[in-house]
């Protein structure tokens, strides 16, 4: 008998409703509390809601881990069903998530539990890697460790038009901040090791940078696993990601183009004007 495998991932990854229908993957959402009211990610919350209370009351919302308990009850519903379980999870630098899924994982056998080492669909994009693998017919121990290995080749990042929001969530001092807008710089935030860093910093407006930044990253497109690549944005002008988009798909490179909105998460950390490129390289990031 063929092994019965869920692939199932917290609410980060930020694969919107098509592709998560599409891979029948399972999501186990995150708490997000705006106005002292706590709601479930994606659920009874969206990022249009966090950006209409932040103009009223200049408030951020406050993300919140799954816990152990809601981790335990996830499992069993799903083993008790004859499943064995891949859940992936938002980095361990950034999250407690990944902790209390562990932990959680090991009062059930065959729950193996995927650190991403990322955000976004950057984890998004190790969450389709398994379904593929399983639909291969490959062991959910096989994917789990494949997964695994492939966590350090994700190249994820985002360039963000303004600091407002890292600021005011004490993610980057308000001389930054200052300088960034008084400079007209749009930095690139990249991931690696799990951590968010500060990369190349561009000058201008943050449409006409986009472009250079795609640039940067993809450059020919060689050394790319030419699958699946990812636009993700927080609440972009449809022009700013589609033309992003359709620069993507003219390279000739990819198999499919993925255009994603950002979910609670990223949304509340970067604001409004956020977009990425988010692919796995062929070799881990230097």
């Amino acid at each position: 008998m063929s092994e019965k495998i869920l692939i199932a991932s917290d609410s980060t990854t930020d694969l919107g409703q098509e592709l998560i229908e599409k891979y029948n993957v399972k999501i186990l959402p995150l708490g997000v509390t705006v106005g002292g009211k706590t709601y479930t990610d994606g659920v009874d919350i969206d990022p249009d809601m966090i950006y209409d209370n932040y103009s009223k009351t200049g408030e951020l919302p406050k993300t919140s881990a799954a816990n152990i308990a809601q981790f335990e009850e996830f499992y069993r519903e799903y083993t008790e069903q004859g499943y064995s379980i891949i859940m992936f999870t938002i980095s361990a630098e950034m999250s407690s998530t990944f902790s209390n899924a562990r932990l959680a994982a090991e009062d059930f056998e065959n729950v193996y539990v995927v650190d991403t080492r990322n955000l976004s669909t950057g984890g998004g994009l190790l969450v389709i890697k398994a379904a593929e693998l399983a639909a291969e017919g490959k062991s959910s121990a096989e994917i789990a460790e494949t997964c695994r290995n492939l966590t350090a080749c994700v190249d994820a990042s985002f360039v963000i038009d303004s600091l407002e929001f890292l600021y005011k969530g004490g993610r980057c001092s308000a001389v930054a901040a200052a300088g960034a807008t008084v400079l007209g710089l749009k930095p690139c935030i990249g991931v690696k090791l799990g951590k968010m860093g500060v990369g190349k910093k561009y000058r201008g407006k943050f449409d006409k940078v986009l472009p250079q930044y795609i640039n940067d990253r993809l450059g020919d497109g060689s050394g790319i696993y030419k699958e699946h690549v990812f636009i993700t944005h927080a609440g972009c002008d449809p022009e700013i990601y589609t033309a992003c988009a359709e620069q993507v798909k003219a390279m000739g490179v990819f198999d499919e183009v993925h255009i994603t909105r950002a979910g609670c998460t990223i949304s509340s950390h970067c604001g409004r004007n956020t977009l990425g490129v988010l692919f796995i390289r062929e070799q881990p990031l230097a």
